[in-house]
């Protein structure tokens, strides 16, 4: 409800949902069932990557990095939408509304600089080989997953601080989510101050990552060239799962960002859908699958580990059996 000064609304309609008709169960059970795909495919990433010592490396580390904030992000969102997509109201309260935005840009910040680190682990191992150990060490690793953690939790709580002091003067937000940038559209004030640090976050959260990511692969293509070919089959095929996992995280920000900045409304609803669950749904979706599949040696772990499960399940089955 708003206030006659605009100073305050406790919920917000997402505009975006529409009139879904009968189509909105088909929505439900298609982003269900990709929902627990996410959850299935990463806690399996996640678990064969800790309970096989082989992998106990810097970059399989990043990959279970990867695998957690997937499951944060999905976690953080996904049910929320999953709710709105069978409900009639399509209401969010304020409070939720503001939880959203900080599981989003948590989400987005460490996904892309674990990228980020995941390129330079590229390019001191496929560079620097016999530097690896020693520049690459286990704790450096840690120390950097759990800076990255702190950084974006510590910005990201400055934005959503400084957005929910904002007097607002609209409840409807075009999108399926919250956002940042649509609640400060909202706003009845000035937001010189959110406009500021959003440019200066948007920067911390771009530009280093980016630059490091330009100087690995620049550096990874310049000794590559000048190696054999048999070197340089080998870098490409350590690189093109991380290559493909940075590209379908770029498409997810493309749509994310065209989802915020510009009308949608004349686009057709099935594809306004499928851009607006992009980020949320194929990112941590697809990671888990694409180093899976590429690697030969996760893929060879992940099926020991589900053949321990399988014997285990048998072996409890007999017991049982045997004691009936």
């Amino acid at each position: 409800m708003k206030m006659a000064n605009g100073s305050l609304i406790e919920f917000f309609i997402l505009a975006a949902y529409g009139e879904l008709g009968h189509t909105q169960y088909v929505y439900f059970l298609f982003i269900l069932l990709l929902y627990l795909s996410i959850v299935m495919l990463n806690i399996l990433l996640i678990s064969t990557i800790s309970l096989d010592r082989q992998l106990h490396k810097p970059m399989y580390f990043f990959m279970v990095n990867l695998g957690v904030n997937g499951l944060y992000g999905s976690l953080g969102l996904i049910p929320t939408l999953l709710v709105h997509v069978l409900s009639g109201t399509h209401e969010i309260s304020r409070p939720a509304c503001l939880v959203q935005i900080f599981c989003l840009h948590t989400y987005g910040v460490c996904e892309f600089t674990t990228l980020a680190a995941m390129a330079y682990d590229r390019y001191v191992s496929i560079c620097n080989p016999l530097w690896y150990d020693r520049i690459m060490t286990p704790l450096k690793v840690f120390a950097f997953v759990a800076g990255v953690w702190l950084f974006t939790v510590s910005k990201t709580s400055v934005t959503v601080v400084l957005t929910s002091q904002l007097p607002l003067c609209g409840m409807h937000i075009e999108k399926l989510y919250c956002d940042n940038f649509s609640l400060v559209k909202l706003a009845c004030r000035d937001t010189t101050v959110n406009n500021v640090y959003g440019l200066i976050s948007l920067f911390l959260s771009v530009g280093p990552q980016l630059s490091l990511i330009l100087y690995s692969y620049g550096k990874i293509i310049t000794i590559s060239l000048k190696a054999s070919s048999n070197s340089r089959a080998k870098a490409v095929h350590t690189c093109t799962p991380h290559l493909i996992s940075l590209a379908n995280f770029s498409i997810a920000c493309t749509f994310e960002v065209l989802q915020s900045r510009f009308d949608m409304s004349k686009v057709p609803r099935t594809f306004r859908l499928i851009a607006s669950v992009y980020f949320l749904v194929f990112t941590p979706l697809l990671n888990p699958i694409i180093y899976g599949v590429r690697s030969e040696v996760i893929r060879k772990s992940m099926l020991k580990v589900l053949n321990i499960k399988r014997t285990t399940n048998q072996a409890m089955s007999n017991q049982t059996q045997r004691r009936v």
